[in-house]
């Protein structure tokens, strides 16, 4: 008998010029477990093995663009240099061998980078971001001028080029959680008066033109998908967009721009994103764009990743509210973090009806990648 689960997650969706054989997403999540910037083995391992359970979509970790301030740690994977990409290509061929799709997630952290003694492979790079306000980091950085916003907005139109080339079968460009597309985006770090700064439609000027570089350097239907949030690293109350209006302003410039999909970050998806309305913030992004949208935020799980990080327990809660909203065309993919973590096979079990069998997400799986 086919579950209620499989006949909602079990259903393909098209993004850009793909298909993608069901409704469950691995989240990207960082597992600081590349040497020197360089993915191994076990990484290759550890995504094969979410698409061998079931996984219709994969998304990595966020993956440094070639930029000298992009990145913040050298545990974490880079899509430039030689060593890298060839790294990557493995990964892609190990998650196609099993069935599976994966994005790559192009990231630059902007002020999130340490002001003062930055890290490998660029330790003399400064934190750059669009007025150089400090996010969660002591000390002041780098206004970016237009040749620094040209530069970087190069260097993610190479970034895509190049997992396109490895292999990748799309990209998710990381404008959330208070990263730099996403300082440009918010009121609060970006002070600018020139055309990135002012009223909304201009502070989501350099996210469209990141998109645009994008959409110029792949293939027409190779995928983008955005990944936007209210939230910050630091900051859960912060907001973007106040409204609905304004939130379709941002979205109208990036679907402009050739954004086929938007993954829609939030802490607890159940959580309506503004006043008197039930939809979260993925409800709003398909509604407002006419583009599809990615859910994510605890699923399954009845408290959000930072509470974990601070120490707090995490309960299974089961997913029937989520496929209530699925069944709603509220959204139309859910992406899974954690679960994903302490259980590889989870969107099979899922899928096969087998809940009482996932394996139980403890905190011990945040520092484990297998």
């Amino acid at each position: 008998m086919t579950t209620r689960a499989a006949r909602l997650l079990s259903r393909p969706l098209t993004l850009g010029g793909i298909t993608v054989p069901n409704r469950i997403a691995m989240a990207p999540m960082t597992r600081f477990h590349s040497p020197d910037g360089v993915p191994s083995e076990a990484t290759a391992a550890y995504f094969a093995r979410r698409a061998a359970g079931g996984a219709g979509l994969v998304i990595t970790e966020g993956t440094y663009i070639d930029h000298p301030s992009a990145g913040q740690f050298d545990q974490v994977s880079r899509l430039y240099g030689d060593a890298a990409p060839a790294s990557w290509s493995r990964v892609v061929e190990a998650v196609h061998a099993e069935n599976g799709l994966i994005f790559a997630q192009l990231m630059h952290v902007g002020m999130f980078r340490h002001t003062g003694g930055a890290t490998p492979p660029h330790p003399e790079a400064g934190a750059i971001g669009p007025s150089g306000l400090p996010m969660g980091t002591p000390g002041a950085g780098h206004v970016m001028t237009q040749a620094d916003i040209d530069d970087v907005v190069r260097a993610f139109g190479d970034a895509a080029a190049t997992a396109e080339r490895l292999g990748f079968d799309g990209v998710e460009v990381h404008a959330a959680h208070g990263y730099l597309i996403d300082q440009f985006l918010w009121s609060e770090t970006n002070h600018r008066t020139d055309a990135y700064g002012g009223d909304l439609s201009s502070r989501s000027r350099f996210a469209a033109e990141v998109v645009a570089a994008i959409r110029a350097a792949v293939a027409p239907g190779f995928p983008i998908v955005v990944r936007l949030s209210q939230w910050k690293e630091h900051d859960f109350t912060a907001r973007i967009a106040d409204g609905p209006e304004e939130f379709g302003i941002i979205l109208g410039k990036l679907v402009d721009a050739g954004a086929d999909a938007f993954h829609a970050s939030t802490r607890r998806y159940w959580e309506p994103a503004f006043d008197d309305s039930d939809l979260n913030l993925a409800g709003w992004a398909r509604k407002l764009s006419g583009k599809p949208a990615i859910t994510v935020g605890s699923v399954g799980l009845d408290n959000d990743f930072r509470s974990n990080l601070a120490g707090g327990h995490t309960g299974a809660t089961g997913i029937d509210g989520l496929l209530d909203r699925l069944e709603a065309d509220e959204f139309d993919m859910v992406a899974v973090g954690r679960l994903f973590l302490s259980d590889p096979a989870w969107a099979r079990k899922i899928l096969d009806g087998r809940e009482d069998e996932v394996t139980a997400f403890t905190r011990e799986a945040l520092n484990a990648l297998y």
